[in-house]
């Protein structure tokens, strides 16, 4: 909604208690991303263009990590815990900038989708002054109902406080709520702590609004998409529904996943169409794979980058940095970190490249290492175009191999190879005759032999 000015209120003031950690509560991750990094995300989706998020007493992450993720954003601490208008009030001061339209969300519901927040705002455009999300759970015990007349929300009953009939009614207040701009500090400070817990509740705006004669409207999102977190059970739960999501949206455009439930996607994996993922595959944060890439078993992915038919594994490690060309094959047992592997190029099998660069068409034989690291500095690896490195070779950076360049098996490599020269850096080979059958004899004199 372009022509309409927005502005969200993120309450993420809850602490880890539950969670038995000292993390808050809404930096603990789903799909690698904070939970409120999601409620950030969906809003920017859904067009809202400013943010207030209200922290708790002493929420330095929360803080460093919204003003990072929305660096538009205001950060407000809630000094005192008393209630969730309380709360929202903490951000007078964004409050007090014109808006069309404010939404309360909270950091602790990462499933919400910005099409719903695009819903609650639709119906602050036709008219209505207080918008509340709903949901239908299964078992409604301990929710707010949502009770509406002739299409009107004319209140929200907290259940201790419902009648027979009320806790009858299964639509239920899910907590996300939604006012026009110009109607939303009159209808907070009107909010009293006249209840058995001396609180400011939100949900008090709706039956104040409608003692005023305006428009308030519940819409219904489904039950998964609200759920809020308190507990590691509850953030589990949350942490399959976001992958179930995320692998059918991912099927739908065009990608094959032998077991989809055994595969585990990032909150930013992009995955292009005729991808093919094999069983038991984890996305870390920061992975891209183009059109045709093959992605073998057991593979491991973070912060990497397959272009066009790549193939993978099983049982490869890709880390920060790897970067593969066309048609290059990293194979079993092979961990890659801040590499460029050019196009065709094979490393196949049990070997370590790291900070390197893989000419096209190049051949890396199994065992090879990098010796990129001295305990102090990283140094490169420059492996030339069509350069064959034989098996169990170790290349100590910085050094080069010129292309075409060949490097015999086990060799250790130090200084720099010419372009199609052969490279032989080992201890030669000496035999002696009959040595072996002589220790035997001298041994079998003195010690029992062991079966």
């Amino acid at each position: 909604m372009p022509d309409r000015s927005s502005l969200a209120i993120v309450l993420a003031a809850g602490e880890g208690t539950r969670m038995r950690s000292a993390l808050p509560k809404v930096m603990h991750a789903v799909a690698g991303l904070p939970m409120i990094g999601h409620v950030l995300k969906t809003a920017t989706g859904a067009g809202i263009e400013r943010f207030a998020v209200v922290v708790g007493k002493g929420a330095d992450a929360v803080r460093a990590f919204a003003i990072k993720t929305a660096p538009s954003a205001s950060v407000v601490e809630q000094v005192e815990r008393l209630g969730t208008a309380h709360a929202v009030l903490a951000a007078r001061a964004a409050l007090d900038q014109p808006a069309d339209d404010v939404l309360v969300l909270y950091g602790d519901t990462p499933l919400v989708t910005a099409e719903t927040l695009a819903r609650m705002r639709t119906e602050l455009a036709k008219g209505a002054s207080v918008v509340v999300l709903g949901f239908r759970p299964e078992d409604p015990t301990g929710y707010g109902r949502l009770i509406e007349r002739d299409g009107q929300l004319v209140a929200i009953r907290e259940e201790r406080e419902a009648n027979e009939g009320e806790r009858a009614i299964g639509f239920c207040n899910a907590g996300l709520m939604g006012f026009r701009g110009d109607a939303v500090l009159g209808l907070l400070d009107a909010i009293d702590n006249s209840n058995a817990k001396g609180e400011y509740y939100l949900t008090d705006a709706v039956e104040i609004a409608n003692q005023r004669g305006l428009a308030v409207v519940a819409i219904e999102a489904e039950a998964a998409e609200v759920g809020g977190v308190n507990t590691r059970v509850e953030l589990a739960a949350v942490e399959r529904i976001w992958q179930d999501r995320a692998r059918q949206q991912a099927l739908l455009s065009g990608v094959t996943m032998v077991a989809p439930e055994t595969v585990f996607l990032s909150h930013d994996t992009v995955l292009a169409r005729d991808v093919t993922i094999e069983p038991n595959v984890f996305f870390g944060p920061g992975v891209r794979v183009d059109e045709g890439a093959l992605i073998h078993a057991f593979s491991h992915l973070t912060g990497a980058h397959l272009e066009a038919g790549a193939e993978i594994g099983p049982y490869a490690r890709l880390r920060p940095g790897a970067q593969l060309g066309p048609k290059s094959k990293v194979g079993n047992f092979v961990e890659i970190k801040n590499a460029e592997i050019g196009a065709g190029a094979k490393i196949s099998h049990l070997t370590y490249i790291g900070d390197a660069q893989v000419g096209a068409e190049a051949n890396v034989g199994a065992g090879t290492v990098t010796g990129n690291y001295d305990g102090y500095d990283k140094a490169l690896t420059i492996i030339g175009e069509g350069a064959f490195i034989g098996s169990n070779s170790v290349l100590v950076a910085p050094v080069t191999i010129g292309d075409g360049g060949y490097v015999a098996s086990g060799s250790v490599i130090t200084t720099d190879v010419a372009p199609d020269a052969l490279a032989i850096a080992r201890g030669r080979q000496v035999e002696k005759p009959g040595w072996a059958a002589r220790f035997r004899e001298m041994k079998s004199k003195t010690k029992r032999v062991r079966v």
